[in-house]
């Protein structure tokens, strides 16, 4: 008897005006084609609590209960308040993968990033984007960890099932037994190893970022781990099987860490950088610890521009721009402290919350 599966569907369509009549449609799609299907929004939730960040806290955590029920993601990877996908959605990629769990994605644009981010500029015959770097993953439509990750697919959700509803067919003529979802992994902490997540891999300096970094990690006694640590790296020139090694050896990082600390900065629009997206999802998932930080924490609301309360809080593009009295998405803020301030003071924040738990 063939197992059934379960399909978690990530996307920002509960921010779309309409959205969640949306989310029922694929929802009734799916289980028409024999999939039984977990959605965040399937268990009736007490959002009555005075404090907003606390019903965010009811949803992120009905969100994590919903992905460990299911067989395979399918995400929604349209661009979102600039050229990256939604970084909410992104996170739950990184979940998924972390669960060894089929990701997929679809999108209406796969073209490569220089023809979608807005304010390039040539120098050299390279694109470059408005901080002066060259712009990441310029020759990709998402970031390596995403495109490493996930069966990408030009086109809708239905279009994305019917890809998954196939490759599903081929397992079974092949007689392929799908591998069960993985365990969170649990580290001790002998010294405790810090991974370093965030844009600072793409500046031209990097390399020159991370080693100072790594001194003031140590000067508290932690191990580190970055991005920029190579492991049995080679140069490929296809950009497709280089973000397949990117993401092998960031997951790597990621599994080998107990602490995870994210720059959660806004990057191309008003979301974080989709790699550092993916990686705090994952190591959720592992049950690693996770801190991030900004440089500003103002709640989303009064960070993101919107038409305001007369026209239902929409941004430019048209999405709701939600408020848990939280900066960002809450998949973010509900699974990690989000500080204000600068990456000195994330670390003294934990060593001393370390000291006070010894």
């Amino acid at each position: 008897m063939k197992r059934r599966e379960s399909i978690y569907i990530a996307g920002p369509e509960c921010f779309y005006s309409g959205g969640f009549d949306q989310l029922n449609a694929m929802r009734r799609f799916a289980e028409v084609n024999g999939f039984d299907v977990s959605l965040p929004n399937d268990t009736p939730l007490k959002l009555d609590h005075e404090d907003l960040r606390k019903n965010a806290d009811v949803i992120f955590e009905n969100c994590a209960q919903s992905m460990n029920q299911s067989t395979a993601i399918l995400c929604d990877l349209e661009f979102y308040r600039g050229p990256e996908a939604d970084g909410g959605s992104i996170y739950e990629l990184g979940m998924a993968y972390a669960r060894g769990i089929r990701c997929y994605g679809y999108t209406r644009d796969k073209r490569e990033m220089k023809w979608k981010y807005q304010g390039l500029t040539l120098k050299d015959g390279l694109p470059y984007d408005r901080k002066g770097r060259v712009l990441p993953y310029w020759d990709l439509p998402f970031s390596p960890n995403v495109v490493g990750s996930t069966k990408i697919i030009e086109g809708g959700f239905a279009d994305c099932l019917k890809l998954f509803q196939i490759d599903l067919e081929e397992e079974r003529k092949r007689g392929e037994i799908p591998a069960e979802p993985a365990s969170n992994e649990k580290r001790t902490m002998h010294p405790p190893t810090i991974y370093l997540s965030g844009p600072e891999r793409y500046d031209a300096n990097a390399q020159e970022r991370y080693a100072g970094m790594r001194r003031l990690c140590e000067a508290h006694g932690f191990s580190v781990i970055t991005p920029m640590d190579a492991i049995e790296q080679q140069q490929m020139e296809d950009p497709y099987a280089r973000a397949a090694q990117t993401l092998r050896r960031n997951a790597e990082h990621v599994r080998a860490c107990d602490i995870l600390i994210a720059n959660l900065n806004d990057f191309h629009g008003w979301e974080p950088e989709s790699d550092t997206s993916f990686e705090c999802g994952m190591a959720f998932q592992l049950g690693k610890r996770l801190y991030g930080y900004m440089d500003s924490t103002l709640r989303m609301r009064d960070r993101v521009p919107s038409l305001g309360e007369a026209n239902g809080w929409r941004d430019i593009c048209g999405c709701n721009v939600e408020n848990f009295d939280y900066p960002l998405n809450l998949m973010f803020a509900s699974s990690m402290p989000v500080l204000e301030g600068t990456f000195e003071q994330v670390v003294e924040k934990i060593a001393g919350d370390i000291q006070l738990e010894a």
